[in-house]
């Protein structure tokens, strides 16, 4: 992979690729356009047959400020394949909500079970046994990438295949639900999977109108402190008890779900919103 000069005019942007992952906050990239302004744009433009595959950002300043620049090419048998690349690169370099790395995981698995159908299809032969090493291969492979559990993968590929059907009813939807804009929680979004395509419909549809809420016996403390708060139970509880052990249970599954190389502000902004939802529950009582 050896670095070269490269005309900028040659780069081509390709638009699904440009926007698979979500852009920079804006002091990111301002810091960012500093640092290249400073020092210059270290880190060399990744591309795959003259597309840009692993660079946006550095790409729009250098063209901006018209700067040099580097690049490197790639190998890569399809389109599929880049996608499973950047999701790794980009998931190890970037600041995502739990809600995000929830997303590009359970995305990775589809696309990479896709590449390697025919293992996927062998390991379930019945005649090969539970015993098969090649059992739930990707899962198992992903599993061990990102430190986390194979049905946790799993889960992941179900709440992916349900934001990219809430994104094709509306983009702006699922860019709520990726950054934490709109509170929904994962085990809603499973449900999602196995309901009819009205559903998703009208869920893409009421977030984007901001007229969604969310399902009351639902993960999370907002809706519960948004909507009316339960009746104490029969056995006396406090009314919010519900709403405290959901919480609770939600930023369990945020921090469960993150890998060793979550980054340290990644997992401060999970711990700071899961501080914030508490502090809202407590002036409501």
């Amino acid at each position: 992979m050896p670095e070269k000069k490269d005309d900028i005019q040659k780069i081509i942007i390709d638009e699904e690729f440009s926007r698979l992952l979500p852009p920079l906050e804006e002091h990111e990239f301002c810091s960012l356009e500093d640092d290249i302004l400073i020092h210059g744009c270290m880190n060399p433009l990744v591309l795959w047959n003259d597309i840009l595959i692993d660079g946006h950002n550095r790409y729009n300043i250098v063209r901006k400020h018209n700067l040099p620049f580097k690049t490197i090419s790639l190998e890569f048998d399809s389109r599929d394949e880049v996608i499973s690349w950047m999701i790794t690169i980009q998931i190890y370099r970037r600041n995502l909500t739990p809600m995000q790395l929830t997303y590009y995981r359970g995305l990775q698995y589809n696309i990479e079970k896709k590449l390697h159908g025919d293992i996927e299809r062998v390991s379930k032969n019945p005649a090969r046994g539970q015993n098969d090493p090649l059992q739930g291969r990707t899962a198992n492979r992903l599993s061990e990438q990102y430190k986390i559990s194979p049905r946790t993968i799993k889960r992941d590929a179900q709440i992916a295949g349900v934001l990219i059907a809430i994104g094709k009813e509306s983009e702006e939807a699922k860019r709520s639900i990726l950054s934490g804009e709109t509170r929904i929680s994962r085990k809603q979004l499973r449900e999602m999977a196995s309901d009819p395509d009205t559903d998703i419909i009208k869920t893409a549809t009421e977030i984007a109108a901001g007229t969604f809420e969310e399902k009351p016996d639902a993960q999370g403390l907002k809706s519960a402190v948004d909507t009316k708060k339960a009746a104490t139970s029969k056995t006396g509880s406090h009314p919010l008890t519900s709403t405290i052990i959901n919480g609770a249970n939600e930023f369990l599954e945020n921090i469960r779900t993150m890998s060793p190389s979550t980054t340290p502000k990644t997992l401060k902004t999970t711990i700071r919103t899961y501080i914030n939802d508490l502090e809202k529950l407590y002036n409501e009582i």
